[in-house]
């Protein structure tokens, strides 16, 4: 089969009912003009159409499923274990690769044998179209750059590709966590090995409020916390040559955690949390007057396009 002489990359599909979007992800798949790829689909014990659509396509879908619905990151470390290809990539079952995604990205590894992650720019949409091309006016740094990373998380799980073999001795995914799991892992591929990056948007991600970009915030400054802590406990030095960052990453935490004490309807802890970041960015001073509206003015506003836009910006760039 043409192709077949290429390096094999596993794109690793979790999926829990996604019946909606998932037959438009899967054909995004199908219509890569680089043709050596296996889906690895685990259903995590859905109970909508996801099998039924899983299963209409051919054998390049390695259907799994689980007898129970378990975390993310589990789910992520059992496809993760059936991958037989050289190559990693990840497509959550309401994305969209663009036809050139891999045939694009593969290349980088083989031009740098050292390069363990290649990641390129994503086009950010909801049902009402797009919502902005994230690195359109942010144009992100290649090489050792866990540094930058670290402080201004940039990557979107979807446009990545990981050389199987720079993760044989890593964590994979940490299964304690549901929302920073992604960042986690990436994070640590990033701590020891260098980064590439396709200046092109080569895939679409999906935003609407059932994504965990806008479900939980107090969790996922609790879960950053965690990933903190692991790094401080098992890299010698980290505290000492990070210091500047780990500052800069606690006020992040600070601002997700205000702003889940505000969801929680506890406004006055949301405030408390808000005078203490430092310094105190215009989002900030907008937030802040928010926690004197009710926690549903929030959901209203995120009916806009532009708070959308704003507020995931924010959540990718910032946090």
């Amino acid at each position: 089969m043409l192709g077949m002489n290429k390096p094999r990359v596993s794109v690793i599909m979790n999926c829990l009912n996604g019946e909606k979007y998932l037959r438009e992800a899967i054909e995004s798949a199908y219509a890569q003009t680089y043709k050596n790829w296996e889906i690895i689909f685990w259903d995590n014990a859905s109970t909508d159409k996801s099998a039924e659509i899983a299963k209409s396509f051919d054998e390049k879908i390695r259907y799994f499923r689980s007898d129970e619905n378990y975390c993310v990151g589990k789910v992520r470390n059992l496809a993760l274990a059936q991958a037989k290809g050289e190559f990693i990539a990840f497509l959550d079952c309401d994305d969209i690769w663009l036809p050139e995604k891999l045939e694009k990205q593969i290349p980088c590894f083989e031009n740098n044998p050292e390069v363990a992650l290649v990641f390129c720019d994503a086009i950010y949409f909801n049902d009402r179209g797009t919502i902005c091309q994230i690195y359109k006016k942010f144009k992100p740094p290649r090489g050792k750059i866990f540094r930058q990373l670290f402080k201004k998380y940039f990557l979107c799980m979807v446009s990545v590709v990981i050389r199987k073999h720079a993760i044989e001795d890593e964590k994979w995914f940490d299964e304690r966590v549901n929302f920073f799991e992604d960042a986690g892992f990436f994070l640590r591929i990033a701590y020891n090995s260098p980064l590439d990056y396709i200046d092109e948007p080569l895939v679409r991600y999906r935003v609407h409020r059932d994504s965990g970009t806008f479900r939980d915030y107090a969790q996922l400054a609790s879960e950053k916390e965690l990933f903190l802590n692991d790094c401080l406990q098992e890299f010698p030095g980290f505290e000492e040559k990070y210091q500047e960052e780990i500052k800069i990453f606690n006020d992040q935490v600070f601002l997700q955690r205000a702003l889940g004490e505000w969801l929680s309807f506890r406004p006055a802890k949301a405030r408390k949390l808000f005078r203490q970041i430092k310094p105190r960015r215009l989002l900030v001073y907008c937030l802040f007057v928010l926690t004197f509206f009710s926690p549903s003015f929030f959901n209203l506003l995120l009916n806009f396009n532009y708070l959308l836009k704003n507020s995931f910006n924010w959540y990718r760039f910032q946090g």
